[in-house]
């Protein structure tokens, strides 16, 4: 357990902060009710809000100046945001890498901004708990690859490999960060066996909805007790 576990302030501290999270758990309602309905038109466009309402929440609920982790954490959303809405715009294969290529850039970004507390991390601390991570990732590998042609199979190799290196770094931030990154890598490993496998049947995106986004809220959340508990000591 990191030293900022040890923070006790409330998360959301003032007013814009409970706003803006008010918004994302509205957003997030609306767009899970969507999917158990099958409201295509209602559950594309509340997408499109929920990373920028997460980043809104990130930004209103830390104070200047605010940390390097902090800073690359609004960029990982941003991206993250481009993944959400980029597709969009393509059909087919196209429209997968575009997504891919967008969440590839926010996992690069996590990675950046979780590398500087590695040494908190399972990689450093509990190497075993680590190999299991590299189980999960070799298991996806192994179920997808057959049923991913070309340039796919490349763009899922070096995806599963940044989402696995993100997932394994956020234990060392905070005990959130550390279950976020579990429920990314989870949700999107349930994207890839529903798109190339067929040892699974499609699974629904409600799933892969909410623990998407409930991974990224753990994130920001482990981002900012970490900060929080970061100025407590100072």
């Amino acid at each position: 357990m990191t030293t900022a576990d040890r923070a006790d302030r409330p998360l959301l501290a003032t007013r814009s902060a409970r706003v803006a999270a008010g918004l994302l758990a509205t957003l997030t309602a609306a767009h899970l009710v969507a999917q158990l309905l099958d409201a295509g038109v209602v559950a594309e466009t509340t997408q499109w809000f929920l990373m920028p309402a997460l980043a809104a929440t990130l930004w209103c609920t830390t104070a200047t100046p605010r940390t390097r982790m902090v800073r690359l954490t609004l960029v990982a959303l941003g991206f993250s945001w481009v993944g959400d809405t980029l597709p969009d715009g393509f059909t087919g294969d196209a429209a997968y890498l575009a997504m891919v290529g967008a969440f590839l850039c926010a996992q690069v970004v996590y990675v950046a901004a979780f590398w500087p507390s590695w040494r908190e991390s399972v990689l450093a601390l509990h190497p075993a708990a680590a190999a299991v991570y590299v189980f999960l990732a070799v298991t996806l590998l192994t179920l997808c690859l057959p049923g991913a042609p070309g340039v796919l199979a490349v763009a899922v190799v070096v995806y599963a490999l940044c989402l696995t290196t993100m997932a394994v770094l956020a234990t060392g931030v905070h005990r959130l960060a550390w279950l976020g990154g579990l429920l990314f890598l989870f949700s999107d490993a349930m994207i890839a066996l529903g798109e190339f496998s067929d040892a699974v049947p499609s699974l629904s995106g409600f799933w892969i909805m909410a623990t998407y986004v409930l991974g990224q809220v753990l994130l920001v959340a482990g981002v900012v007790a970490r900060q929080t508990s970061a100025r407590a000591v100072v």
